[in-house]
């Protein structure tokens, strides 16, 4: 017998499986195993295709008979009345031929012994199907869940998703139990106990509960571990050997940027020394032509000062300091008419406005700069 499942996994585990079985991914790895399969000579194939080996059993009266599944024929009918030997003998010889591992014993019960319902439900309770119809049990049949044992399985969803219609098959514990006493008395373990319709086939149910199936060794499955284990084995061995390709193309990129690099020094030093040298002959000739010449400067001035204005000194030193120095009717007003000049900037006084009783103006003397290139490029524009 196998062990019970605890409460804690049954619940995750049973969600587990009808995400499975509801989502796209079988279907695709059956596909998608069909066509590999064709690929393969006929006696591999063969072999991998071989699934366990079904043995049908069926009680009536006192008369339990054998079958193979797909062929009505029976294999062996057994006297359950007989010795407990003859029986298992009887019962061993039908089974013959066919591998302890492979062998899958299924005894089904006739329609008349089990209740076949459907019922519609919300979608959200597809991962919780089996504890939403054990609450439903008593409205649905005449029993209660802990009455009967039952399966159920999935057969439509709504296409807008929201219902879904599901099947259980259900027998009554009393009925059902002193059937699978009587089969487990021979040796034998049971697998599943499944229904048969009204036309004789099975429904495809198992009303076996977890617990008491057979637990039988799964050779396949230790292949499958097997495989599983030398693909990841594979893949990280490819992973690695991804890795050290990287590391060694790393390597030699890292040996090449240093043996290229005293190159891009030496490069880098002659073009800093190249720019130097043309920003050091360029330097005086750009200032040259970007500086407000004199005949610039005198002429703005010309216009912006007023006929009652003259000068007794005007000096411009190598800094690019401008001094005026004269007379002016309004000297005060001399600021105004020179700070949106176009060649010069930061006009102002130098000392105090005096007035010169001899000529009746005032005496002033007033300081600007030149505008840098910059300025006296941004200056007409300010102006606009």
């Amino acid at each position: 017998m196998k062990a019970a499942i605890p409460p804690a996994l049954a619940e995750p585990l049973e969600r587990a499986r009808q995400a499975w079985r509801h989502s796209p991914l079988p279907r695709f790895l059956a596909w998608w195993g069909g066509e590999l399969a064709a690929c393969l000579p006929a006696p591999l194939r063969a072999w991998l295709a071989r699934g366990p080996e079904l043995r049908l059993l069926e009680i009536d009266g006192d008369t339990l008979r054998v079958s193979r599944a797909g062929d009505p024929a029976p294999l062996a009918r057994i006297d359950l009345t007989q010795p407990a030997e003859v029986q298992r003998a009887a019962l061993r010889e039908a089974c013959a031929g066919v591998a302890a591992p492979d062998l899958r014993l299924v005894l089904c019960l006739p329609a008349a012994q089990a209740l076949l319902r459907r019922v519609t439900l919300p979608a959200a309770t597809a991962q919780r199907l089996r504890q939403v119809l054990a609450f439903e049990m008593d409205r649905q049949t005449p029993f209660r869940a802990e009455q009967v044992h039952y399966d159920q399985r999935v057969l439509d969803l709504a296409a807008d998703g929201r219902t879904l219609t599901a099947e259980f098959a259900l027998a009554p514990r009393a009925a059902l139990d002193p059937l699978v006493a009587r089969v487990e008395a021979l040796g034998a373990g049971l697998d599943a106990v499944d229904v048969r319709g009204a036309d004789g086939v099975r429904l495809g149910f198992n009303l076996l509960p977890p617990e008491r199936r057979a637990a039988r060794p799964h050779p396949r499955r230790r292949l499958n571990f097997a495989l599983a284990g030398g693909a990841l084995l594979l893949l990280l061995l490819a992973m690695a050997q991804w890795v050290d390709n990287r590391e060694r193309a790393l390597e030699a990129m890292r040996a090449q940027v240093e043996a290229m690099r005293g190159d891009a020094e030496q490069v880098a030093r002659l073009r800093r020394m190249l720019d130097d040298s043309a920003s050091a002959a360029g330097f005086l000739a750009a200032r040259k032509r970007a500086a407000p010449s004199m005949l610039e400067l005198l002429a703005d001035l010309s216009r912006r000062l007023p006929a009652t204005t003259w000068l007794e000194r005007f000096s411009v030193d190598a800094e690019g300091r401008i001094g005026l120095q004269g007379q002016a009717t309004q000297a005060a007003a001399l600021i105004d008419l020179l700070k949106d000049s176009p060649v010069l900037t930061e006009p102002s006084f130098q000392g105090v406005i005096q007035p010169d009783p001899r000529t009746g103006k005032e005496r002033f003397y007033l300081v600007a700069k030149l505008r840098q290139p910059r300025e006296a490029g941004r200056a007409p524009a300010a102006s606009r």
